[in-house]
C-alpha cells in the first residue's frame, strides 16, 4: 500500500472579511501518497490556495486536521514546525519568488545555508542539472525567462528532498509551450523521486497530467476523479 505522506480530514478554514466569517474551506478530506501527482482544480476564490497552504504547514485549520506524514500541523511546537517544513515541503510559486540580488546557484542553495549548513554548492549543482539548469548558474535571475525562472524555483523546491512539493499555478506566467515542459518536470518529481505533488490550478490541460483531480467549489470538494492512470 502506498505509504501517505499528507491527509486532510475534514479540514475547514474560516477567516473574517469586512466584518463577516467567510469559510474559505468546507469539510476537506483527503489523502495523498508518495509518487502520486494531484490537482487541486477549480475557479478563482474557490480555495485551491488555502488548501495549499493548509498542506504545507503555512496556515492550519479552524475545523479537522491535516498531517503530514503522521505528524498533526497544529500539535506541532514552533521549531517542530520549522523543521517539518525546512525538511519535508517544498514550494513552488506562480511568480517565482527567487531573489534578484542572488545568483541562480545562491537561490538554489538558500534554503539550506538558512538552516546552518555550509559546503552545498555541489548540491546545489545538481538539483540544476536535474532541471537542465546548470549551465546557468553563475545568472543572475532577471537574466532569464519564466520558464527558466521556474526550472531554477523547482531545483530550489528539490534541494532538501522534501517528500511533498506543493505548487500554486506553477504554469500560470508562461506560455503554453513552456508551461509543458514545468508540467513534465512536476509529472518527474513525483515518478522519478517519489514525492508527493499537490498542484493547484484552473487549466484543465494541466490538471491532465495528475493521477487524481481534486475538484473544489466555493471551499467544497465536489468530486475526486482520476487523472491520468
Amino acid at each position: 500500500m502506498t505509504r501517505v505522506i499528507v491527509s486532510l480530514q475534514e479540514a475547514g478554514k474560516e477567516c473574517i472579511a469586512d466584518g463577516a466569517r467567510v469559510h474559505a474551506l468546507r469539510d476537506v478530506s483527503f489523502e495523498a501518497g508518495a509518487g502520486e501527482l494531484i490537482a487541486i482544480v477549480g475557479r478563482s476564490g474557490c480555495g485551491k490556495s488555502t488548501l495549499l497552504h493548509l498542506a504545507g504547514a503555512m496556515d492550519f485549520p479552524t475545523s479537522g486536521t491535516v498531517a503530514i506524514e503522521g505528524q498533526v500541523t497544529s500539535e506541532l511546537s514552533d521549531n517542530a514546525l520549522t523543521r517539518l517544513r525546512r525538511e519535508k515541503v517544498g514550494f513552488i510559486f506562480q511568480s517565482f519568488q527567487l531573489l534578484n540580488t542572488l545568483s541562480v546557484v545562491e537561490n538554489v542553495e538558500l534554503p539550506l545555508m538558512l538552516a546552518g549548513m555550509m559546503a552545498v554548492r555541489g548540491h546545489a549543482l545538481e538539483r540544476l542539472r536535474w532541471v537542465e539548469m546548470e549551465s546557468y548558474a553563475a545568472r543572475m535571475p532577471w537574466q532569464l525567462s519564466g520558464g527558466e525562472q521556474q526550472r531554477v524555483a523547482i531545483a530550489r523546491a528539490l534541494i532538501a528532498s522534501p517528500r511533498l512539493i506543493l505548487a500554486d499555478e506553477p504554469t500560470g506566467n508562461l506560455d503554453t509551450a513552456t508551461g509543458d515542459v514545468i508540467l513534465s518536470l512536476l509529472r518527474r518529481i513525483a515518478d522519478e523521486r517519489g514525492a508527493t505533488v499537490l498542484m493547484a490550478t484552473h487549466n484543465q490541460d494541466a490538471a491532465a497530467i495528475a493521477d487524481r483531480m481534486v475538484c473544489l467549489r466555493d471551499g467544497a470538494i465536489v468530486e475526486i476523479r482520476d487523472g491520468r492512470r
